[in-house]
């Protein structure tokens, strides 16, 4: 009986499907605006100096609507972090890369879509920096995800000279490495002087020069097509 009643209501009347779904799609797009102001907060103040009941206010909320969909302060930016490179490995990464150079091509498209998203770019250098703060809640996150992304990309790099597409003792590690520091240090630059910085075209013309170094056919990127650049 009490579970007839919990499914009918105290009425008798069996409550409208339509109305839970509406209900969840609200309280989606609660969080999904939670999510997109702190990103806007951490971006700006950094973790330490941003505040929920800031981040609630710009939301429309109280503090306690916020922690109705986030434990606290380091569970969103966690969970801001993840929606992140949830969207990059979705939008860019779903798929294998076939060659070494679709790969940075790959990767030119990235730093594309990240001239999009300047909250995002803004966020990540900011809370990269203060992430070297072992205390920080963010620094197990980047250690593991700069290992994770140098580890992917030695891994396609090993993979080429495997083919026969790059050349025989190319250091894998050392390409990686620096193709992952000449990305951050072109967001920074981008941050900087968006206007002064075109991030994708710098990054492209890196790894057209790399490419052309390490490659057994001394061949760079393939040409962008009309209009796509």
């Amino acid at each position: 009986m009490a579970q007839d009643e919990g499914r009918t209501g105290r009425t008798g009347r069996t409550a409208p499907k339509g109305s839970a779904r509406g209900t969840y799609a609200v309280g989606d797009a609660r969080r999904q605006k939670i999510l997109d102001t702190a990103v806007e907060h951490f971006a700006q103040r950094g973790f330490n100096a941003s505040s929920l009941a800031r981040i609630a206010a710009d939301c429309g909320i109280t503090q306690g609507g916020l922690l109705h969909h986030f434990r606290g302060k380091e569970d969103l930016l966690l969970s801001v972090l993840a929606q992140s490179e949830q969207h990059d490995v979705e939008r860019l990464f779903s798929e294998p890369a076939a060659s070494v150079a679709a790969h940075f091509a790959t990767v030119v498209d990235l730093a594309a879509d990240n001239a999009r998203r300047p909250g995002i770019v803004r966020m990540f250098n900011t809370l990269v920096g203060e992430s070297g703060n072992p205390g920080h809640p963010a620094h197990a996150y980047f250690t593991q995800r700069y290992a994770r992304v140098l580890g992917h990309t030695v891994d396609l790099l090993e993979a080429g000279v495997a083919r026969g597409e790059l050349r025989p003792g190319t250091d894998c590690d050392a390409v990686g490495r620096e193709t992952l520091a000449v990305m951050d240090g072109l967001q920074i630059q981008w941050v900087l002087a968006p206007a002064n910085v075109d991030m994708p075209a710098r990054l492209r013309g890196f790894l057209d020069r790399l490419l052309r170094d390490i490659s057994v056919a001394g061949t760079g990127l393939p040409d962008v097509p009309p209009g796509e650049d």
